[in-house]
């Protein structure tokens, strides 16, 4: 009954510490990203709610991917404040060591990851996709836009004095299936009309097929083709660069719809580093939590704790920008994916064990 309360009382103040830090991260993020929203709407009669709205949707997601990093600083946080409090050492005469903070706090830290991947990324995925929809829509007056919603597949751009305006019911391989292409002179007047129910994008030149062309205008005409070629900006490549923001696809469409989305025009190997990013997240928090023990409880003497603070965070800058370095390596192939995602959490153990092993013996 001891342990059970003393156990509950650790991870309250665990939960409290991580709740305490990203409400912190949340209201920076906010200030910042609303900076960022109301630079982007500055030519636009939109007021301050919809910056406000959008940011609110985009910064969960950017918390979800720096959550290892919130809680590295939460589990410093409230070990410090163990520390202060003599609590530790208080503990410890109830047969905590220090191996038991950790297991407490990595545990929690664990299960948090599960709730991130299973109850919240599919909630951040639909906000940041909603958030891309409303702010492609207010790019209209652009040379060149592309946006791929769930009403179709959208393109408009400027080919000389001419503007082409692209609608497609999805992108299909190489195919964009029930094409309709209106061209617009200088002065914003339709001078054209395709409707097609196919158009080969793989080049910048198309191969429009089974349709029919209208001309407008004084020598208008209407005439059907099997094949015709008209020439864009756009191509396969072009528009499927659309998708690289994979924080639109929550954990779970990924683990269950992969080859599915591969076949609508996603990247194979993004997708694959993706899922393993995910996979990996629960354990990389865990190493957070040891990472920042190691730190925390190297030493009992309270002046040192802003020379470790200063020194863990340096650490901890390092293994993100190794991590995202060995990512880097496996999208471009010099290593094989599944290695850099997880190379630097088996590193990380190994050096995290070494050090659990020192301060549990202390």
């Amino acid at each position: 009954m001891r342990n059970s309360v003393i156990n509950t009382y650790l991870i309250k103040e665990f939960m409290l510490s991580t709740m305490n830090v990203f409400l912190i991260f949340l209201a920076g993020g906010l200030i910042m990203n609303l900076r960022e929203e109301i630079t982007y709407f500055s030519d636009y009669d939109v007021g301050i709610i919809l910056p406000l709205a959008l940011s609110f949707m985009i910064v969960p997601s950017i918390l979800i991917n720096i959550f290892p990093f919130i809680i590295f600083l939460s589990s410093m946080w409230v070990l410090i404040k163990l520390k202060q409090k003599n609590e530790i050492l208080s503990l410890k005469t109830f047969g905590f060591n220090s191996g038991k903070f950790v297991y407490l706090f990595s545990t929690t830290a664990f299960f948090l990851g599960i709730i991130i991947l299973l109850a919240l990324s599919p909630f951040t995925s639909l906000m940041v996709k909603y958030y891309e929809d409303v702010k492609g829509g207010y790019d209209l007056d652009k040379s060149h836009l592309a946006s791929i919603t769930n009403n179709g597949v959208w393109v408009k751009e400027k080919i000389g004095s001419k503007i082409n305006f692209i609608k497609s019911e999805k992108i299909e391989g190489d195919l964009l299936l029930d094409v309709s292409i209106y061209k617009l002179d200088e002065n914003n007047v339709l001078i054209e009309r395709i409707e097609a129910k196919s158009a080969d994008i793989l080049n910048t030149k198309w191969i429009v097929k089974d349709g029919f062309k209208t001309s407008f205008g004084e020598n208008g005409s209407n005439e059907m083709f099997e094949e015709l070629t008209f020439k864009s900006t756009f191509n396969k490549e072009k528009l499927n660069s659309i998708y690289s923001n994979l924080d639109t696809l929550s954990f779970y469409k990924i683990m269950t719809e992969i080859d599915e989305l591969v076949k609508r025009g996603y990247n194979a190997k993004l997708l694959e580093e993706k899922k393993h990013y995910y996979l990996s997240l629960p354990f990389f928090l865990i190493l957070m939590v040891c990472l920042a023990s190691i730190f925390s409880l190297s030493s009992n003497d309270t002046r040192q704790n802003i020379y470790y603070i200063l020194l863990s965070i340096i650490t901890c800058v390092i293994i993100f920008y190794l991590k995202n370095f060995s990512m880097a390596l496996g999208a471009t192939e010099r290593i094989p994916m599944v290695v850099s995602v997880w190379s630097p959490i088996i590193v990380l153990t190994l050096f995290c064990s070494v050090g659990i092993i020192q301060i549990n013996e202390k």
